[in-house]
């Protein structure tokens, strides 16, 4: 009878434990399953977007807001003049040795002594004669000196996809916090105001505060597009690309998509 008890006992406990992984893999897949549905809704509602910002043929200099109606969700959409973000390939020293200095925390000579590397590593020539250029940010890594922790500073406020011949000045009606934090010299109070500004749409925005040398308020027809989803369970997927419109591209859009981005992000309960 005892050794009766002991098979049932450990049968119960087997069971409740496969039903505990069954619970959880239900849940992992169900979740899997929503993420991939809001990243189908955030591409359609950047899909819709573009097709709107283009049949208006319109080029623009600042951050355009607005939502999509996708099937009876309301989706946040963002267009952002990508010349807001500092181009890796085509950044001058001196733009390049203040992103080091303020957002990477370097010391003055170490950041203009790595800003001249970032230089010579873009304008160093491959087999065929031609400068190598950065294909991603994640290049910055093979330049001696550069850390993944200084990586991680830098990543967020750097593009390769600026607008061809252009990326020594920055946009300032374009550019994001950590950005305007470089071109005010980390004066972060002078960015926060800007940025203030931008959100409440005021007109005649104050960016003399910001070095001269290192800003231009200028179009571009290279932007990112950014949809925010939200989940059912709380949360939200945000997804992005990086686009050229105006460019040909293979599926016959009138833009080309140069890059994408999905991260999912859950809201702490």
């Amino acid at each position: 009878m005892i050794a009766v008890l002991w098979v049932v006992a450990a049968l119960s406990i087997l069971v409740t434990g496969m039903s505990r992984v069954t619970r959880g893999e239900i849940r992992v897949v169900a979740a899997q399953r929503q993420a991939v549905q809001s990243q189908a809704i955030g591409d359609a509602a950047i899909t819709l977007a573009l097709q709107e910002f283009v049949s208006s043929a319109t080029r623009v200099s600042k951050v355009i807001a607005g939502t999509i109606n996708y099937r009876g969700l309301i989706v946040p959409v963002q267009l952002v003049p990508l010349n807001g973000w500092i181009d890796l390939n085509g950044a001058s020293i001196p733009l390049l040795a203040r992103l080091y200095q303020v957002a990477g925390g370097l010391a003055p000579d170490a950041a203009q002594q790595l800003a001249q590397l970032t230089v010579e590593a873009r304008e160093r020539k491959d087999l065929r004669g031609q400068a190598e250029r950065f294909e991603a940010p994640e290049d910055l890594l093979r330049i001696p000196g550069v850390g993944y922790d200084l990586y991680a500073r830098l990543s967020p406020l750097v593009t390769v996809y600026g607008t061809s011949g252009g990326g020594a000045r920055i946009n300032p009606l374009a550019a994001p916090m950590g950005v305007l934090t470089v071109l005010a010299n980390g004066d972060e109070a002078v960015a926060r105001r800007i940025v203030q500004q931008r959100e409440t749409g005021a007109e005649g925005i104050d960016t003399t505060s910001l070095d001269a040398s290192l800003v231009s308020v200028s179009s571009t027809r290279r932007y990112r597009v950014e949809a925010v989803v939200p989940l059912a369970d709380g949360g939200f997927v945000r997804v992005a690309r990086i686009v050229d419109v105006g460019a040909s591209a293979r599926d016959g859009l009138a833009w080309r998509t140069l890059q994408t981005e999905r991260s999912i992000e859950i809201t702490s309960p």
